[in-house]
């Protein structure tokens, strides 16, 4: 027991490293990390956003980050599978606990965190959202958007999210639609995958239906991807009824026909050529679930990102030592 802590959310000293505590026991920040409101020198920081105001079906989704950071819990303590490391021995993560948003007035939402996200950007580093409903990407693409550019969108759904809208909506189905309508995104670099019902417009972005990823593997949806988004700085979106409802049964607009889990998330291991700077999961609703299997497949999602950020950390850390290797190498030639 003498390795052994318990609320390392709490007690943790530094930003890196395994909590190693009880799975089972102790606070439950999203994968143990240390909560705190001191972003500097983090790598990546996860971020609550409680809101479900803008549902048009099950509302349920404010509960989503409580119940995405209780399933992480068991992801912290071994290496994290599929990447075969401790994810945190060098990428420092923190949880900024959640958005504190004004339940009475929702008309302020948008701008409440767009600036929040704004500051915690500011620092340099990834920003990791845990929704709340759909809606809360507007604000997110907004903030990333001021630093990056317009943005290329991956965007795991069920559902296009490109309905009319009048640029003042509090609705989770129209923002992709006014995301281009105001060249937040790029249509031209953006797909989506898994779409199983269809919406008036498709705004130029390249559709991959539930029906076609039945006959995809994971690799080939990978591929599409990594081609779409052609190496422009991408924002990626994960609204967990992308799953099929076998999978995902804990979420406002549950649609039949699916993908599974495992094909999504090795879909997700192979997209370490594409530039993320931001991403998120949304629409885990727990009120729906069952043995936390929505909210599992939520935490595993979040935790991809954060495997494919250590690879990256790790890559450019092995190039720069490279570079300083033969430069001391060139040097000691006298070159």
């Amino acid at each position: 027991m003498a390795t052994k802590n318990i609320d390392h959310a709490f007690t943790a000293r530094s930003k890196t490293g395994a909590a190693l505590e009880p799975t089972y026991a102790g606070a439950l920040s999203f994968m143990r990390r240390k909560y705190t409101k001191d972003v500097k020198g983090a790598d990546a920081v996860v971020w609550g956003i409680p809101f479900d105001a803008a549902v048009t079906n099950r509302p349920g989704a404010r509960f989503g980050p409580q119940a995405i950071r209780r399933a992480s819990a068991i992801l912290d303590n071994d290496p994290q599978y599929p990447f075969s490391r401790d994810l945190f021995e060098h990428l420092a993560v923190v949880d900024y606990g959640d958005c504190l948003l004004d339940s009475g007035n929702h008309q302020k939402t948008p701008g409440t965190i767009e600036r929040e996200a704004s500051k915690i950007l500011k620092s340099g580093a990834f920003l990791l959202s845990l929704g709340g409903d759909h809606f809360v990407t507007w604000p997110l693409l907004k903030a990333h958007a001021a630093i990056h550019g317009p943005l290329a969108l991956v965007q795991f759904d069920a559902h296009q999210d490109t309905w009319p809208d009048d640029g003042k909506r509090i609705d989770h189905g129209s923002f992709v639609g006014r995301a281009v309508n105001e060249g937040i995104i790029d249509p031209d670099r953006s797909i989506q995958i898994g779409i199983r019902t269809h919406a008036p417009d498709t705004f130029g972005i390249k559709i991959l239906y539930g029906h076609e990823i039945e006959e995809m593997r994971a690799s080939d949806i990978a591929y599409a991807i990594v081609d779409r988004t052609g190496g422009k700085k991408t924002y990626l979106t994960f609204d967990i009824d992308c799953l099929d409802p076998a999978y995902a049964p804990g979420t406002g607009t549950p649609v039949a026909g699916g993908p599974s889990s495992a094909k999504i998330l090795s879909t997700l291991r192979q997209l370490n050529q594409i530039d993320i700077v931001g991403a998120d999961v949304v629409e885990v609703a727990p009120a729906y679930d069952h043995a936390d299997i929505t909210a599992i497949a939520g935490s595993m999602v979040a935790m991809q990102y954060l495997g494919l950020l250590a690879e990256r950390k790790a890559r450019l850390e092995e190039l720069n030592n490279g570079n300083h290797n033969a430069a001391a190498v060139n040097q000691g030639h006298g070159i």
